[in-house]
């Protein structure tokens, strides 16, 4: 059995999920949250952070690793190239969205407006929000000039770099922070990825005080 310790809107937790999904393991899924810093959840990651993976006798931190782990222990179907220029590629954007995209969208957006609560830290800094809601434009503009040259966004394939940026964009849809209509190349690949089988148990997420909108688990918007 995995089993896989998350909270339901964390990016990270779900570019996890989604690589478990593609390659149709089935996983336990075990909501934990890390802000309470459980005395046996610290014992399972010291760093007190999602995702936690456990899978035979090991235990697994970090969703990079976590995914390049299964990447390799489950070769199929492939979710890295296999040229290391295509690799670094994918690498690169991956660090794109969990790195600068986090820190300049998703932080000052889905924390703000929805962790803040969950974790009953005040109410959302509204100079944060308006960060958050000018910094997108810039990376759907970004992810835009990618799909105007390429079918994916590292290349011809779709690789653990798509769910990168799906997890950390379906996060923001569950609370309605993504302008669909600013690029109908970014939509249509939205639409692709967010039809894969991969895709349903995150359209089945609900968070108590949060409801999605109706569009949220709707294959075609």
């Amino acid at each position: 059995m995995i089993r896989l310790y998350h909270v339901p809107l964390s990016p990270f937790c779900r570019k996890v999920r989604l690589c478990l999904g593609e390659k149709k393991l089935e996983v336990e899924l075990v909501e934990e949250r890390y802000w309470e810093r459980d005395p046996d959840f610290m014992r399972r990651n010291p760093a007190g952070k999602v995702p936690v993976l456990r899978i035979d006798d090991m235990t697994l931190a970090e969703s990079t690793p976590i995914c390049e782990y299964l990447e390799e222990r489950y070769a199929s179907p492939p979710l890295m190239p296999r040229d290391v220029e295509g690799r670094y590629e994918v690498r690169r954007l991956v660090a794109w969205f969990d790195d600068k995209f986090h820190n300049e969208v998703t932080s000052n957006l889905l924390y703000e407006r929805v962790n803040r609560k969950l974790m009953k830290a005040g109410y959302p800094v509204s100079a944060n929000v308006k960060a958050g809601a000018k910094a997108i434009k810039y990376h759907l503009d970004y992810m835009a000039w990618l799909l105007d040259r390429r079918r994916w966004l590292a290349g011809d394939a779709m690789t653990l770099a798509d769910f990168a940026a799906a997890a950390h964009l379906s996060a923001l849809d569950y609370i309605s922070d993504v302008d669909w209509n600013r690029h109908e190349v970014v939509k249509d690949w939205y639409a692709k990825i967010k039809s894969r089988p991969a895709f349903r148990s995150l359209l089945a997420d609900q968070v108590p005080g949060f409801p999605p909108p109706a569009h949220y688990a709707d294959l075609d918007f």
